[in-house]
């Protein structure tokens, strides 16, 4: 397997969250990645943090979102970044994280997180009419095919674990 650095930065290109992983191989929904328990974190220039469980990352090759696919004991099964589409240069993945998460918790519940964050940073950091509307309609999909289990959110990430460590 192929290490690859993993950039999330936010819009203005300040480093958000960033870290290793390795890459898995491709299919119809994107590139796939693992980050194993044990990998270590930083969210900007921030103190370390180490990852507890394992994730199968899916980075599509034309779509506004990121998702993380969380193995217990991680209380979200999915966590989807709403982002810019992931750029690939080299061993690096790199996005612009634009605050909107959709996340289903383990036992089904399903969230829309950070609005207030999106609402905030669109006067803060001056978003673009047409980035907020594109995050919000990405929002807006990913809820409905996170929620439904559609696409690559019905268990995709299934035969990319079993290759991981």
């Amino acid at each position: 397997m192929t290490d690859v650095r993993i950039v999330f930065r936010k819009y203005g290109g300040a480093l958000h969250w960033n870290h290793p992983g390795r890459l898995l191989g491709e299919d119809e929904h994107g590139v796939w990645a693992e980050v194993p328990g044990g990998t270590v974190a930083r969210k900007g220039e921030g103190p370390p943090v180490t990852w507890e469980s394992t994730a199968i990352m899916l980075f599509p090759r034309d779509a506004w979102w990121t998702a993380s696919f969380n193995m217990p004991p991680h209380k979200s099964e999915i966590y989807v970044d709403v982002t810019t589409v992931p750029e690939w240069k080299d061993d690096e993945v790199t996005m612009l994280d634009l605050d909107l998460d959709v996340i289903r918790l383990r036992d089904g519940r399903l969230i829309l997180d950070d609005e207030d964050e999106f609402a905030e940073h669109q006067l803060l950091l001056d978003y673009p009419p047409e980035l907020i509307t594109r995050a919000e309609e990405t929002a807006h999909w990913l809820v409905d095919a996170v929620g439904g289990r559609k696409g690559p959110f019905g268990g995709a990430h299934l035969q990319w674990l079993a290759r991981g460590t």
